[in-house]
């Protein structure tokens, strides 16, 4: 196999390919700033939008315990990206302390995750904003026509009280585009329209929580949880989109005055204020309506907040927490459509992907390729694809993240005891430790097509890598390269898409036997929803055979894993036995 797999860069090289080289962004922002981004990021569509689809869905009135258990695992998370980001003060999150800990495959398949993680958050933010612009709009009685206000198929009940079918949502498409502008020209300009932004919508939860709080039903809590522990597992995985602001704070890491200091500073901060406003919303929204009631009705699930003062007879009040919302989730598409295309640039500078999009705009000093790339993507899928399945995807992408990057933390403490650490995650291992249990965990209990969705994700980028990434790397060896045979490259391949099935394998085993033994439920793991794709083919899954279903994959994977080994074995013998 290719040396520079597992090659890592030294916290010196990384920070010095960025002091010295051209391509380094711009140092604009203080504590305040990266604090308010952090804000900026979480609060939004997770407060304003998906409190409700959560709790109609997955948690009911237990979205509240949800919040908490996302928030906790959150905080384990957070405090080893403060160390990171304290240690290695450059763009690319968790992509960069991957590349520094575990290696470069590491590093690629946590800044592949990332560039899904933020692409689909942000359209699920955009689908989330147009959600609450159109009912600011229906409060001046302006009503869009219903082909371009949802994604295609979408039943919309209109103001006559008709229902028409939607073909795409053009107000979503529309912000993305804006924002694109605005992101290019800098990130202090960007900078301070967030903390305006911020401001907004701070005071609209508080608005919120002020007329909402003399309208609570205890009653409307009971059933606190209509789907049982599960449900409220499948809650806080849906969720912990919400809390993923603190890890955007890491990506403009490179363009902090002062890191070290101020980076921990923003993502603590940012991450406390949000937990604390998310659980008194939540308790609110589920105490006024009766959420599991509301799971089929689009206009809820799009804008559960200003839905639920106009259920109360407040349409003002939900007028005004509806402009305040769109301002709120304004900020959250800013600040993921900054952190994404930063990613992609740190790839890009490594040569992981095509060098030629790394550029900084020669005035602004932003990263305008990669922002314009990934700001036209998001707005094409934000106007053709339903929000539910761009939230889940986002929370597992999320996770995912957070796993690596507090596995990490020991490692590099293992490997570089000596390194400077401005921030230190207290207690030795067992924070990074639990942020590994408790997002797994969460992992776990996200729907079946969720995982295969992001399992595809994973299988594309590792092929990407093996045909791109890998060949172009700034650390490959140009030597081993040009020796290897074409018999040693075949049996790397067959190698690699043995470990790749291996890994697809063992994660459907594992859901499935999660599902068997009652861990997760099939109203929430939704096994039928893989059956009916894969009954096109021919084959059948459910609850009761995905266990095996998934060995079924493992074992292929694992024999195919066993032929690479030994044409590697064998084509390196029969080469060592020529040249000799």
């Amino acid at each position: 196999m290719d040396s520079n797999l597992l090659k890592t860069k030294s916290i010196e090289q990384l920070v010095g390919d960025v002091e010295h080289g051209t391509k380094a962004l711009r140092r604009t922002l203080t504590a305040l700033d990266l604090t308010l981004l952090g804000i900026g990021a979480i609060i939004g569509t997770g407060i304003f939008v998906l409190t409700g689809t959560a709790a109609a869905n997955q948690a009911g009135p237990g979205i509240m315990l949800s919040y908490a258990l996302a928030g906790l695992a959150c905080g384990f998370a957070a405090l080893c990206y403060a160390e990171f980001a304290a240690m290695i003060p450059i763009a690319g999150s968790a992509y960069t302390y991957s590349y520094a800990t575990l290696g470069e495959v590491f590093a690629w398949m946590i800044g592949w995750d990332l560039i899904l993680e933020y692409a689909v958050g942000s359209m699920t933010v955009a689908v989330g904003w147009s959600g609450y612009f159109q009912r600011i709009l229906a409060g001046f009685g302006v009503h869009l026509p219903a082909w371009m206000s949802a994604a295609p198929g979408t039943q919309v009940v209109m103001a006559d009280g008709s229902v028409a079918t939607a073909v795409f949502n053009l107000p979503a498409m529309l912000i993305v585009l804006a924002i694109m502008v605005l992101l290019v020209v800098g990130v202090r300009e960007s900078a301070r329209f967030n903390a305006a932004m911020v401001a907004v919508k701070l005071a609209a939860v508080v608005f919120f929580i002020v007329v909402g709080v003399g309208y609570v039903k205890p009653e409307n809590w009971s059933p606190f949880a209509p789907y049982g522990w599960s449900g409220i597992m499948t809650g806080a995985a849906v969720v912990f989109f919400a809390y993923i602001g603190f890890d955007a704070v890491s990506t403009t890491a490179e363009e902090a005055k002062n890191p070290s200091r101020d980076l921990p500073i923003g993502i603590i901060a940012s991450l406390i204020i949000c937990t604390l406003l998310y659980l008194i919303v939540a308790g609110i929204l589920s105490g006024i309506v009766p959420v599991v009631q509301y799971k089929n009705d689009v206009q809820f699930l799009n804008a559960p907040v200003g839905y639920a003062l106009a259920v109360i007879n407040k349409d003002w009040a939900a007028g005004l927490v509806s402009a305040g919302a769109v301002a709120g989730i304004t900020s959250v598409l800013l600040v993921m459509l900054m952190s994404q295309p930063r990613i992609f640039f740190s790839m890009s500078r490594d040569q992981l992907l095509p060098a030629g999009v790394s550029k900084v705009h020669p005035r602004f000093k932003t990263p305008y390729i990669t922002t314009i790339i990934t700001c036209v993507i998001v707005a094409l899928v934000a106007g053709f694809v339903p929000i539910q399945i761009l939230g889940e995807m986002t929370s597992i992408g999320t996770l995912f993240a957070f796993v690596i990057v507090s596995v990490a933390v020991p490692v590099l403490r293992a490997k570089r005891p000596d390194a400077p650490r401005p921030f230190k995650v207290p207690g030795g291992p067992v924070i990074p430790v639990l942020g590994v249990l408790s997002c797994l965990y969460l992992m776990v209990s996200l729907s079946v097509m969720t995982w295969v969705r992001f399992l595809g994700w994973l299988d594309i980028g590792m092929l990407i890598y093996w045909f791109y990434g890998r060949t172009h790397s700034t650390l490959v060896d140009r030597a081993e390269q040009m020796a290897r045979t074409g018999a040693e490259s075949f049996a790397n391949l067959v190698t690699i898409v043995g470990a790749l099935v291996t890994f697809n394998g063992f994660a459907i085993a594992l859901l499935g036997f999660l599902t068997t033994f009652g861990v997760t439920t099939e109203e929430l793991a939704k096994w039928s929803e893989l059956d009916a794709i894969l009954s096109r083919i021919g084959l059948h899954v459910n609850a009761e055979i995905a266990d095996r279903f998934g060995l079924v994959i493992l074992g292929i994977g694992v024999a195919t894993l066993i032929v690479g080994m030994f044409l590697r074995r064998s084509t390196g013998r029969a080469i060592a036995t020529a040249r000799r």
